[in-house]
């Protein structure tokens, strides 16, 4: 045991705006490797996919959003993790309101 002062890493979490490689099963038994960035989850019929917007390596085509089924995936790196945004939380006092 090292009895070293090692800092508490704060908890993984892939947040839209990371950076990612992603893994995912192909035709043919070939994986399919999409590098961008993590824009989100999207439900399609009730499966979720996580939508990747292509950043261009590998010869896809800069900017096209790619869906990859969650039970295809092999792997998710994260190259750059982005800042989750903190809850936004609308104040009344500021709104405007039907009363004044």
């Amino acid at each position: 045991m090292s009895g070293g002062g090692s800092a508490k890493k704060p908890p993984i979490a892939l947040v839209p705006g990371s950076r990612v490689r992603v893994r995912s099963a192909g035709p043919d038994d070939q994986a399919i490797d999409s590098t961008g960035h993590f824009r989100g989850l999207v439900s399609i019929g009730g499966d979720n996919t996580l939508a990747i917007e292509l950043d261009g390596t590998g010869g896809d085509e800069k900017g096209r959003i790619r869906l990859v089924p969650v039970p295809a995936l092999l792997a998710v790196d994260i190259l750059e993790a982005a800042k989750p945004e903190e809850e936004k939380r609308s104040d009344a006092g500021q709104a405007p309101g039907y009363f004044r």
